[in-house]
């Protein structure tokens, strides 16, 4: 495995021009990050309010969005593992996708019209099954078809479409679950459907099937062994691991609680809710193309890291405070962290990739987005049951801490990695 410092984008080395071709299939490649964000932001944004109404437990909505994190310990190592050796007419990504996406579109549907808790469960179960199944796959497409010293700005483009699915979500959503509930799930079906449907469609007709270097056919065991001999033989990919994890944890518990915080916490009503949370995508949306560009200029550990720091001690304030203009003072700087942190993650993993494995360590990939994801939620929502006495905005203040301790805890293992 190459682990050279100039893949890494350590050496600091100023990027090269991208050729109209590699420009255009980086474009197309980002289309279903649009509806895969769009729909997993609408998930864990409103499915907490939709609960809300059946139970009064901040634990067991964590423990409703935790499913997300349970699912990912196993199906993304298995999913990317199999597209790694799937020969098919479309290759060995694209039938995974074909697959995943009408089934999560059905779950979004259902989700709508809920009435009981246990079915909330079950739709929110399909979905992300269906989700991760398609997720990986596709994700696996990025090593596949864009060099490595391309990789920050592949990322960055993503994260335009990624803030561009999330702030739809959340602005359009936020009014729409006021008007009635079941339109934003109704509507993000449609469009995480459309968006995919169009992604394929226009991938084989101007592209044609993605080429891959293959592997040889293994079993899920066979997988989790050599996932587990890499890490035991790579201290870097080890210390990655970790810092995607606890950031994955930041970025699920603010998802799950951030309504409940502006809204029960704060008192806000929803629709002004919506609105501090459509300033906010907005910042990350300018952001993200930003850090690409920083990215692959200065270094992705060393924006990573500096990222981490002013992202971490941002979100700290809030658990002292509840001043409007303290808010206002930090949204640019903490926008700017967090969009760092939402673009490069993948970027850092790229060049760890060997041929071959670029599903399989993909998978890898988001089993630690999903300990987070696991964590996040059950760890944010039972710092809000028990310091319901302790902090401010009754108790929904403690959410910041849980975040703003991982994201600052990122930076020690994210530091090792300069050590490649």
């Amino acid at each position: 495995m190459d682990f050279a410092k100039k893949k890494l984008g350590i050496s600091g080395q100023s990027s090269r021009d991208l050729s109209t071709n590699e420009k255009k299939i980086i474009g197309l490649l980002g289309l279903p990050t649009f509806g895969l964000a769009l729909s997993v932001t609408v998930v864990v944004t409103y499915v907490p309010l939709l609960a809300e109404q059946f139970t009064t437990s901040t634990t067991i909505v964590g423990l409703i969005i935790a499913t997300e994190g349970i699912v990912a310990l196993f199906l993304p190592v298995l999913a990317g593992s199999y597209s790694d050796h799937l020969h098919t007419r479309f290759g060995g990504r694209l039938p995974f996708i074909m697959i995943g996406s009408p089934i999560s579109a059905i779950a979004l549907l259902l989700l709508g019209f809920a009435n009981t808790i246990w079915f909330i469960i079950a739709c929110v179960v399909a979905f992300f099954i269906s989700y991760y199944l398609a997720y990986e796959p596709y994700r696996a497409l990025y090593p596949d078809v864009v060099e490595d010293d391309a990789s920050g700005r592949a990322q960055s483009v993503q994260a335009i479409w990624r803030g561009a699915g999330t702030g739809t979500a959340l602005a359009i959503g936020s009014y729409l679950f006021a008007i009635k509930r079941w339109l934003p799930f109704t509507l993000s079906a449609i469009l995480t459907f459309a968006a995919t449907a169009v992604f394929i469609w226009l991938l084989l007709k101007r592209h044609g099937v993605p080429k891959q270097h293959r592997r040889e056919p293994s079993s899920l065991i066979e997988a989790y062994k050599t996932v587990f001999s890499l890490l035991k033989r790579h201290r870097s990919l080890r210390n990655f691991i970790f810092a995607n994890t606890l950031w994955e944890l930041t970025l699920a518990a603010l998802k799950s609680f951030m309504l409940l915080y502006l809204t029960v916490g704060l008192g806000h009503s929803k629709f002004k809710a919506a609105t501090i949370i459509t300033v906010t995508a907005f910042v990350i949306l300018l952001a993200a193309p930003l850090s690409g560009k920083l990215a692959d200029s200065v270094g992705i550990t060393k924006v990573m890291r500096w990222a981490s720091i002013i992202f971490g001690l941002g979100l700290l304030v809030p658990l002292f405070t509840t001043n409007v203009w303290a808010g206002i003072t930090i949204l640019p700087v903490v926008g700017f962290g967090g969009a760092i942190v939402l673009t490069l993650p993948y970027a850092l993993l790229i060049p760890m990739m060997p041929r071959g494995e670029h599903g399989r360590l993909t998978g890898l990939y988001s089993t630690s987005r999903g300990i987070g994801i696991m964590a996040g939620p059950l760890l944010a929502g039972a710092a809000i049951s028990l310091g319901k006495n302790v902090f401010i905005a009754h108790g929904y203040a403690a959410m910041w801490l849980v975040c703003g301790a991982s994201m600052l805890l990122s930076v020690l293992f994210l530091g090792k990695i300069k050590e490649l």
